[in-house]
């Protein structure tokens, strides 16, 4: 399987980021599990969006995002010291909440599941 340098440029900038947001982001304001769960790089290199799942409380990870976004200037700076390009481009975040979603849907699946037996129970 052969993968664009588009592709290993924004996987590499996936890395640097989790990294630097779980380990290096020392602000007492970050709460919750955060994933960086993907980074959408323009064709020219110079702009990668850069999708964040937290997990956690509402209202926490609505703040912590805002910490983040906050600290942007500093992921980025951090981001050019881990990956050797020759322009490093604009980041910007996004949230993403598919797991979360998720999470719902699982939770709406068990509910079907569980109905359904109780129901199969009471035929019997």
């Amino acid at each position: 399987m052969e993968f664009s340098r588009n592709e290993r440029v924004a996987e590499e900038i996936k890395k640097a980021a989790s990294d630097i947001i779980n380990n290096d982001l020392k602000d007492p304001r970050i709460k919750g599990l955060i994933s960086v769960t993907d980074v959408d790089l323009s064709k020219d290199l110079k702009y990668a969006k850069i999708f964040l799942s937290i997990y956690g409380e509402k209202h926490l990870a609505i703040r912590t995002f805002e910490v983040i976004k906050n600290a942007e200037g500093y992921i980025r700076k951090e981001i050019g010291k881990r990956v050797r390009l020759k322009f490093l481009p604009e980041i910007v975040f996004k949230e993403d909440n598919s797991i979360e979603y998720g999470a719902h849907i699982q939770n709406i699946l068990n509910k079907i599941q569980k109905n359904e037996e109780n129901d199969n129970k009471g035929i019997k």
